[in-house]
């Protein structure tokens, strides 16, 4: 008797394991179509007004059927310290909100966004990084987002949706996926990879974010623009898997070295350390959430325009 007892709980475990292994880090709508009545499975629908993708609203009106809902923009998976946005918040918050979506250690993550534009995409993949820095490795962004579930023709569901039951989430952090402002400044001595997530523009200093003291980017840095990973599908954005050998060899990245990834305020950054992290396989992947907007707090630091070399926001206008 107890030696049929080990085999069926052997047997439940393999099973256990198989399932989770199948789940990789971009699903399609077909494989989480397939796992939809799994058991801890959880499917979490963070679309929000970038690129257009809805709110609380559009997502009773139209979703994932058993999908639950967290806002990326209003419910707290960023904040802003010391005139810095977008950094990551403490643990504690951040364990107090996953748990009451009704989510612990054991349970499979799918993240969906509104599946609108790569600024969108960009919400989906700060989300799994912040499960994955709190030590959290189940976990998935389907590609397309909702927009590309619906235009696939996959079932969805409407109305109202009832509270889940809260559970424990307790973290377990993962220090060497964030970068911080004295890591990236020790990086640039270190000869490590500084992967710069904006567009062009940004990256030359032709255009500045608000949230950036001064234009440029961080010395020595490589451009991999995050919006150039994704095609378009008939107004469904997927990533295009097939060209990313290319966009990183122009960028001339190499997969074996230290690499730190950052944009404006640690947003589009997420993009390209999923990209290289988790679609790529670079082994050795951070991301600098305070990004520009916390290297220019300070104006010791240096910033490079393109066609200018090392200068500050002062000198160039000058």
């Amino acid at each position: 008797m107890l030696r049929t007892l080990v085999l069926a709980v052997s047997a439940l475990w393999l099973s256990a394991q198989v399932q989770a292994s199948d789940m990789s880090p971009l699903v399609e709508a077909e494989w989480l179509d397939r796992h939809l009545d799994d058991d801890n499975l959880v499917v979490l629908d963070v679309r929000s007004s970038i690129d257009d993708g809805g709110d609380r609203d559009s997502f009773e009106a139209a979703r994932i059927p058993g999908s639950r809902y967290s806002s990326y923009t209003d419910d707290g998976w960023r904040e802003a310290r010391d005139d810095v946005a977008g950094l990551l918040p403490a643990i504690e918050p951040l364990s107090e909100l996953i748990g009451s979506l009704g989510i612990d250690n054991d349970s499979m993550v799918v993240i969906v966004p509104a599946g609108t534009g790569p600024t969108d995409f960009g919400s989906a993949a700060r989300v799994y990084w912040t499960f994955k820095i709190l030590g959290h490795d189940e976990i998935a962004i389907l590609d397309g987002g909702f927009a590309g579930w619906q235009q696939q023709g996959f079932d969805v569901a409407s109305g109202p949706i009832s509270d889940v039951e809260p559970r424990t989430f307790e973290a377990s952090l993962r220090e060497e996926l964030v970068a911080t402002t004295e890591q990236v400044e020790q990086a640039r001595q270190d000869q490590a990879q500084l992967v710069d997530a904006r567009p062009s523009d940004y990256f030359i200093g032709e255009t500045t974010s608000p949230a950036v003291l001064a234009p440029g980017t961080i010395p020595g840095a490589r451009n991999l623009p995050h919006h150039t990973h994704f095609s378009d599908s008939a107004g469904a954005y997927f990533l295009d898997k097939e060209g990313l050998a290319s966009r990183i060899n122009s960028a001339e990245l190499d997969r074996n070295a230290r690499t730190i990834t950052f944009c404006n305020t640690g947003h589009w950054a997420a993009t390209d350390w999923f990209v290289l992290s988790e679609v790529a396989g670079f082994d050795n992947v951070a991301m600098y959430d305070g990004s520009m907007a916390a290297w220019t707090v300070s104006e010791s630091r240096p910033v490079q325009l393109a066609r200018r070399g090392l200068e500050r926001l002062q000198e160039a206008l000058d």
